[in-house]
């Protein structure tokens, strides 16, 4: 299992009346691969998990697995914030053939501490056989993963990565000059994928991939390589379009984007709602530059 590089937070393909799109999902993960993306990951986020059923949830994954069909390894959302929900939920993810690991975020609302949120990822991690990676969104959750806290989870043997999103740089740098070599850290936020790898981080799990995933997967992988011209280049070519994807609640801008790109309908769950006009002509400015708006001459063809 080779982890690095640049992976994609799926979004969730939705039909008109609400319902699971598969056949897009499959074309999205296949899009996904051959642009050269490292790692998927169904159902968090991005992936509107929140809004899901139970059989929804379990069945995005499957058919995320079974596209990806051990190309690119797969780390699928697992987040509740009851532990014991959390380990019921991991349990059956560890049914399910072929999948890599499991991507677990901060008990969301309760704000336990730094001894709770321990305790919670250590049931979790005992619980299933399987590799575990944690996810700090302190924006999300209300509560902050904390290095001293990570490098304790570490010593299990099967916690084995974490996604940063805690935007603070200096908290990511902490961790990284401490934590072993074995524990893969990813940087959690596309405009900080540059400075995480440069203090020793190993990639980047990104939202703007859904949308640009050869230009992104070629920005992060010429970091992690040490090309740091070609990084540099790349990043201050995107960055505006990095930023832009949060302008508003994610993943309502990402997946506008991907409906003015041709690859998607849009189609959102409540309580996220489409952007605002005014979001969406700069949306339509931003991803323009980049010669990606489906009616521009100019505009790459769809590769679904």
């Amino acid at each position: 299992m080779n982890l690095e590089g640049c992976g994609t937070a799926l979004i969730t393909p939705f039909r008109h009346d609400g319902s699971l799109d598969e056949a897009a999902l499959v074309a999205h993960v296949n899009w996904q691969i051959a642009n050269g993306i490292n790692l998927l990951i169904p159902c968090g986020t991005t992936g509107e998990a929140a809004t899901l059923s139970e059989q929804e949830w379990l069945r995005v994954i499957e058919v995320t697995v079974q596209t990806a069909a051990g190309r690119v390894p797969v780390f699928a959302g697992a987040t509740h914030n009851a532990t014991h929900q959390a380990v019921l939920n991991a349990k059956k993810l560890a049914g399910i053939d072929g999948l890599t690991g499991i991507l677990t975020a901060n008990p969301y609302y309760n704000k336990p501490g730094q001894e709770g949120q321990y305790q919670h990822f250590k049931a979790i991690a005992e619980a299933v056989d399987m590799p575990i990676m944690l996810y700090n969104i302190p924006g999300r959750t209300g509560t902050n993963l904390l290095p001293e806290t990570i490098l304790r989870l570490a010593e299990l043997k099967n916690i084995v990565a974490v996604k940063e999103s805690s935007g603070n740089l200096v908290q990511i740098t902490e961790l990284l000059t401490q934590a072993p070599r074995s524990l893969r850290v990813f940087a959690g936020d596309d405009a900080l994928a540059l400075p995480t790898i440069a203090v020793g981080g190993c990639g980047l799990i990104s939202v703007a991939s859904n949308a640009m995933p050869t230009l992104m997967s070629a920005m992060t992988n010429s970091a992690v390589h040490g090309d740091w011209i070609n990084a540099r280049r790349l990043n201050r070519q995107l960055f505006e379009f990095m930023q832009a994807n949060f302008i508003e609640p994610s993943p309502a801008p990402i997946k506008t984007v991907l409906q003015l790109m041709g690859r998607s309908n849009g189609q959102l769950r409540l309580p996220m709602v489409p952007v605002s006009a005014t979001t969406r002509r700069k949306l339509e400015t931003v991803i323009g530059e980049l010669g990606q708006l489906q009616d521009r001459p100019d505009a790459r063809p769809r590769m679904f």
